[in-house]
């Protein structure tokens, strides 16, 4: 006889549900519809996203940089969240048709998150890699952290700041 009084609990990991009214910061949330477009472009990149990647992960200024970063319905190329800047590189389609009215949209939204979104063309970055990388450190930097990083704790009350 099985008593139901009783309720089993959830075996590791079985059961665990989302709690309402959390799930982490705005920029870390995206439909996934978004998030499996970003994971396909990872795998086929351009060679011009590839060369770049290769330089990004690398650390260049001490940034941080994610490749094709989900945000709402888009993926940014490149992003470092630290300074809150996208990186896109930009090919010869994105100046035809109706593709610039699409990134000046796709520019608003992420513009809405906080982000400053730089635009490389593609032949820059074979052209002069290391230009590249210069100008995005700077512009990281002259975006700052979000935040201060601690240096310890606060100050005691009476205690004044050096």
């Amino acid at each position: 006889m099985v008593e139901t009084s009783r309720q089993i609990p959830p075996r590791n990991g079985e059961g665990d549900q989302a709690k309402p009214g959390g799930g982490g910061p705005r920029i870390l949330q995206a439909p996934i519809k978004t998030v499996k477009r970003a994971r396909k472009l990872r795998r086929e990149m351009s060679p011009p996203e590839r060369l770049l990647w290769w330089a990004l992960k690398q650390r260049p200024g001490g940034f941080r940089f994610r490749k094709q970063c989900p945000q709402g319905l888009y993926s940014l190329d490149f992003a470092c969240l630290e300074a809150r800047l996208a990186i896109e590189v930009d090919g010869e389609a994105h100046n035809r048709g109706s593709a610039p009215k699409r990134d000046e949209a796709r520019d608003r939204f992420v513009a809405e998150l906080g982000f400053l979104t730089m635009r490389v063309p593609a032949r820059e970055v074979f052209r002069n890699l290391e230009g590249v990388i210069a100008g995005i450190t700077e512009l990281c930097r002259a975006r700052g952290p979000l935040h201060r990083p601690s240096d310890g704790p606060p100050p005691r009350s009476g205690e004044e700041f050096e």
